[in-house]
């Protein structure tokens, strides 16, 4: 059964990525949402391809890979409820950085790059707290390598 956009609303307020935002903000957002389920092992975005939008993981665990260039794959990191991955791809053209596997049936929220810029022209301030939660994100990955 689909979520109402107030169940989105909801869900969206205790992602790190929009917890900062007002209702009015999350709102908005949880209107552009598509929901996502991917089986056990199924590829939800794959490293060098090109990224077209926000993933937040709703349900289910799934498994973040990054092949090196020796060719080997290391896993980067798990995500669960609540993580979102593909941020970056909200914000340009580059290649995914690493890819994201199913490690189970999982359920997703997608925001699509065209409808988040769509919605910053409207609410250029959603960018300012959201901006915030990356750069927060990224100095912890860089505290673990």
């Amino acid at each position: 059964m689909a979520a109402t956009i107030e169940d989105i609303t909801e869900f969206l307020a205790k992602v790190p990525l929009f917890k900062e935002l007002s209702d009015r903000h999350l709102r908005r957002i949880a209107k552009r949402i598509r929901e996502r389920d991917y089986e056990a092992d199924e590829v939800i975005v794959e490293q060098g391809q090109a990224g077209i939008g926000l993933y937040i993981m709703v349900r289910g665990e799934a498994i973040v890979k990054r092949q090196l260039l020796d060719g080997t794959e290391r896993e980067v990191d798990r995500l669960h409820r609540t993580d979102f991955f593909g941020e970056l791809s909200l914000l340009d053209e580059a290649p995914r950085t690493a890819s994201v596997i199913a490690a189970e049936n999982v359920k997703c929220l997608a925001l699509l790059k065209l409808d988040f810029l769509e919605e910053l022209d409207r609410e250029p301030e959603m960018a300012i707290e959201m901006l915030k939660e990356m750069a927060r994100r990224y100095r912890r990955m860089m505290a673990r390598i």
